[in-house]
């Protein structure tokens, strides 16, 4: 059984719950295959920049090896113009989208189920 699940994460103090979530539900589901996305807007994009702050360092390597796991991490450009953040500030393994809120239509229309910790 293939699952496929979209993570959303709109505050960066949720950032540590939603890496959390994933880590044990893959760790639950070793040799499924588990689509997993994570879709950050408003502050939530926040936890991609660690600007001097160990705390948001530490989780944003844990997105990296998750991400070598397949997870994929999306921003939503809108966001990031609202939070001052340029594009340019992002760990390699996030990908820009123009409206998350389109993005989690389209995903959830693909058969994602949204989970918002």
């Amino acid at each position: 059984m293939s699952l496929k699940v979209l993570i959303h994460v709109n505050e960066p103090e949720r950032w540590h719950i939603a890496l959390n979530n994933i880590t044990n539900m893959l760790k639950d589901d070793e040799g499924r295959s588990i689509e997993t996305h994570v879709i950050s807007n408003g502050r939530g994009v926040n936890g991609y920049v660690a600007r001097n702050d160990e705390a948001v360092k530490s989780e944003i390597e844990r997105m990296e090896e998750l991400a070598k796991r397949s997870v994929k991490f999306f921003a939503c450009n809108n966001a990031l113009v609202a939070q001052k953040i340029d594009a340019q500030e992002l760990p390699a393994f996030v990908t820009v989208v123009a409206s998350s809120m389109t993005e989690m239509v389209k995903r959830q229309a693909q058969g994602f189920a949204y989970i918002k910790p």
